[in-house]
């Protein structure tokens, strides 16, 4: 059963785990934004799990003795990605507004333009993409923190499903 100390305890791990899960993702981000070939950045990224994993691994070991409910497991996942979402989005509103200086809608065009050749291939009109594309161009950096930002909850909330059901553990003495 969780109680408000329970709860108060659940939240304490999360807010330092999305911490950590935030410097995680800044550490994909950097990699993509400044060698947009590599594949390093997407590793990370798509690491997320198994490090999001070992945060809830740790929280069971540490502060449960070693067993947790699926139940505390999701929440305990959904808090910390949503902390490291909002410490996520403040790092990229900083890289949009102050660093980007275009690097990001490059890479972008980069991706449409490989894009577009497989629909000319294919014999499909590729002026949607052209639109999208400058439809992209007026997106604000707050814009642009905010929509990943949602993006992030979303996909770390689906996340957290199978990342407890994984690491949930029940003691039997």
């Amino acid at each position: 059963m969780i109680t408000p100390a329970t709860l108060s305890q659940l939240k304490a791990f999360a807010r330092q785990d999305g911490l950590l899960l935030a410097l995680f993702w800044t550490a994909s981000f950097a990699m993509t934004m400044l060698a947009p070939q590599s594949i390093w950045g997407n590793v990370l990224a798509l690491a997320t799990p198994f490090f999001m994993g070992w945060r809830l691994c740790a929280f069971r070991d540490v502060a449960l003795d070693g067993e947790i409910s699926f139940r505390r497991g999701v929440a305990h996942g959904i808090y910390s990605v949503f902390y490291a979402s909002l410490v996520f989005a403040l790092v990229q509103y900083v890289y949009f507004r102050f660093l980007d200086h275009g690097t990001f809608m490059g890479i972008m065009n980069d991706g449409v333009k490989v894009i577009e050749e497989v629909y000319r291939q294919q014999g499909l009109d590729a002026s949607e993409l052209t639109r999208s594309i400058e439809a992209m161009r007026e997106v604000t950096p707050v814009q642009w923190a905010f929509m990943l930002m949602l993006q992030n909850i979303v996909v770390g909330s689906l996340l957290a499903l199978p990342v407890a059901a994984v690491c949930k553990r029940k003691l039997s003495y």
